[in-house]
Parts: structure tokens; C-alpha cells; sequence
């Protein structure tokens, strides 16, 4: 699959919804994440991120203006011990809950599927990152209906060990804009990653739809030691 840069893959639809990427940092020293949410709706764009603990959670930026809080209210991120979870639903506290009990990342999953918001069936998008002993692998989920099928649900996992630097792997929602909205199709995207976190943190922002774009979370661990920087960037102030 050929690489792309993350301005080339972010900017290449108005709508992609709601996007995971996970790679290494070009100089190999950390493991990099980006989880960012966009919305069409009022709904959907009356929120923010805010940190909960090591991880972060979606929350009404008016409380008064929240109509439905099902599927737009939820934990993005949360970490236990050497893993960082990062998925676009409640189906974050699956995979904390059931790997906490011994199953695995695709075991957990396996308990869930897309979500129930017809006629899209929006796909449930997750990943997970070991970062140990000086060693970093990932791996990364899609749940999503047949085709807009909502009798059967196709499940993708896909791992990588050893991950190259300055390269990641960014999976999304939706293929473009439409009504319904077409789900992602195909492995994860390969992208070019440079910069620091801030430059990277930037270049993720900037290369989201100026209307669509929400809120934006980006995590660079520590692959010798663990320690890990956060920036948060949300568009309602």
C-alpha cells in the first residue's frame, strides 16, 4: 500500500468522521496516537474533550444544548498498565473491562458490533498500543455492517508488531460524506508520520474539514520508559 502524507489522507474527504491513527515517531523513539472526532449535527458538535485519569472522555461543551447523549458521550482513551485503548465508542470500557479479566483485544471485540444509529450503522473503529520493556506493537479494529446489512456484522483485525519509524496506520469511519454515509472500506491507511508532537498535533488539525472538525486528541508514549506528553485541541473554547 503506498504511503501517503497525513495532509494528503485527512484532507481527502470533508467527512471522515471519526479517525484513529497509530505509528511510531519518525526518530523511533515514541509510539504516536491521534483519535479525532467530527460531526454534522448539533449534537455531534457540542462537545469537547476533556482528560479523565490517563485517558479522556467526550462531554457536553453546553449542557443545555445536549439532546441525545447515546453514542456521542463516552471514553475515547484509557490505559491499563503498558496498554493504551483508543476507540471511537463505548466499547472502550469493553476492551478495558475484558482484557482486564485475561481475554484478548479481538476476544473483547468480538462482543460488540457497529452502532445502532440506521441508517448508517456507523462502524465501531479501535485500537490498542503495547508499549513494554522498550518494545512497541499495535493493533487496530473495525466492527462494521455488511454492506449496510444490519443482519450481519464484518469484524477486521489487524496487527503489526515491529512498526517502522515514521510510519502509521490511520482507519476512519466513513469513506466521504453521503446520506446514509458509507463505511470505511479496506486495511487501515498507510501515513507518512514526522514532526514533534505539537508539529504532528498541527498538521492533524489543520488537514481536518474547518466546518466538520471537533475535537482532537494526540498521545506520543515513551518507548524506553513509558512516560507520555498529550495535547487536546477542541474546536468549541
Amino acid at each position: 500500500m503506498k504511503k501517503v502524507t497525513v495532509s494528503q489522507e485527512l484532507s481527502a474527504t470533508t467527512y471522515p468522521g471519526r479517525g484513529i491513527i497509530i505509528g511510531m515517531s519518525e526518530d523511533g523513539k515514541y509510539a504516536v496516537t491521534a483519535y479525532f472526532i467530527m460531526g454534522r449535527s448539533s449534537n455531534s458538535r457540542n462537545r469537547v474533550f476533556v482528560e479523565d485519569g490517563e485517558g479522556i472522555r467526550t462531554q457536553a461543551y453546553d449542557p443545555s444544548k445536549l439532546e441525545d447523549p447515546s453514542l456521542i458521550i463516552y471514553a475515547p482513551v484509557k490505559v491499563l498498565g503498558n496498554l493504551t485503548i483508543v476507540t471511537n465508542g463505548d466499547q472502550t470500557d469493553t476492551v478495558y473491562k475484558l482484557m482486564s479479566d485475561g481475554r484478548s483485544f479481538e476476544e473483547a471485540l468480538r462482543t460488540r458490533e457497529f452502532e445502532p444509529d440506521a441508517p448508517n450503522f456507523t462502524p465501531r473503529i479501535s485500537g490498542i498500543m503495547r508499549v513494554t520493556d522498550g518494545e512497541f506493537d499495535f493493533q487496530m479494529s473495525i466492527l462494521k455492517s455488511d454492506n449496510g446489512d444490519s443482519s450481519a456484522c464484518n469484524r477486521f483485525t489487524y496487527a503489526y508488531s515491529n512498526p517502522k519509524p515514521g510510519i502509521g496506520r490511520y482507519i476512519h469511519t466513513y469513506q466521504c460524506d453521503g446520506n446514509p454515509l458509507p463505511s470505511y472500506e479496506g486495511e487501515p491507511a498507510v501515513l507518512e508520520l514526522s514532526g514533534d508532537i505539537d508539529e504532528f498535533t498541527e498538521t492533524v488539525w489543520n488537514s481536518l474539514n474547518e466546518d466538520n472538525k471537533v475535537s482532537l486528541f494526540v498521545r506520543y508514549i515513551d518507548i524506553a520508559t513509558g512516560r507520555y506528553e498529550t495535547r487536546i485541541i477542541n474546536k468549541n473554547k
